[in-house]
């Protein structure tokens, strides 16, 4: 499921060619996704201007001069790709109309933007902009990790306590918002922490540690275009790199990077979730 980086990267792609643009028709060409679109919701776009295309964890928020703002998460598979030439820069005929093609908008700069999803895992939802926050997906996240709200203090204030294990903790979308399994595993490596190891055993110094390696991961993935494992494609088609500065994650039985390090990268399950480390220098 695309994380934090991969949203943020579709969000800026869309924003030059949605902002501010009129959506002179919405295509809604099934009743659902993973739950069922809202009522109306082709008519309900259809005619509206985008006036700001915002992010909350892994959702992209589009502000409608309605007054109403529409959620949208990737799910599993979801794709979002732009056509048409609304930037003037390059030419890109529409495409024809694919099989998963479920929600279609229709831009008065001439581009299209296309939300495709095979496995249909994604959801849109539309709500009044001023309680777009008390929606039931985004009331109970966490703060922003690259907002000034997250930081030192409120980390080593939040894990106070608890008695889970540090990467159960970090995935906890109510302390923090947005990070997913993949960049926890990166950043656990880089501060030499075991994912295994519980948050009542990590001092606070190791914890606060934490704050500044979270901000240049997720900082560096977004630099790259994001991680392309599977499914996840940016904005023009384009995979992200990210995956391939990847230290721990998805290289079981590779040997460690650090330098003198003899250890192994191990992978263990934790809560239905493959976590690699390194059992030598993660403690």
């Amino acid at each position: 499921m695309p994380e934090l980086p991969e949203v943020e990267t579709v969000r800026a792609g869309l924003l030059p060619v949605m902002e501010g643009v009129e959506i002179t028709r919405a295509d809604v060409n099934r009743p659902d996704l993973r739950w069922p679109f809202p009522d109306r919701m082709a008519e309900r776009l259809t005619g509206t201007t985008v006036t700001a295309l915002r992010r909350r964890s892994k959702y992209i928020l589009a502000d409608l001069s309605s007054g109403e703002t529409l959620i949208i998460h990737l799910g599993m598979s979801g794709r979002i790709l732009i056509s048409g030439d609304p930037l003037g820069q390059f030419h890109q005929d529409h495409p024809e109309r694919e099989k998963h093609d479920h929600v279609v908008f229709h831009l008065g700069n001439g581009g299209r933007v296309t939300f495709n999803d095979p496995r249909r895992f994604g959801a849109m939802d539309l709500i009044a902009t001023d309680k777009a926050e008390t929606h039931e997906l985004l009331a109970s996240l966490g703060p922003e990790p690259l907002g000034n709200t997250f930081n030192e203090a409120y980390l080593v204030d939040a894990l106070k306590g608890r008695r889970t294990p540090i990467k159960s903790a970090l995935l906890d979308q109510r302390i923090i918002a947005g990070l997913g399994n993949i960049y926890v595993c990166e950043v656990l490596f880089r501060t030499g922490i075991s994912p295994l190891r519980k948050t009542d055993q990590i001092a606070d110094k190791r914890v606060a540690a934490l704050v500044p390696v979270i901000r240049d991961v997720l900082s560096e993935a977004i630099a790259a275009g994001g991680s392309s494992l599977k499914d996840y494609r940016q904005t023009d088609g384009e995979l992200g790199y990210f995956q391939h500065r990847f230290q721990v994650y998805d290289r079981e039985g590779e040997p460690c990077q650090t330098p003198d390090c003899k250890g192994i990268i191990s992978r263990v399950t934790q809560s239905g979730r493959s976590s690699f480390y390194c059992p030598q220098c993660q403690r």
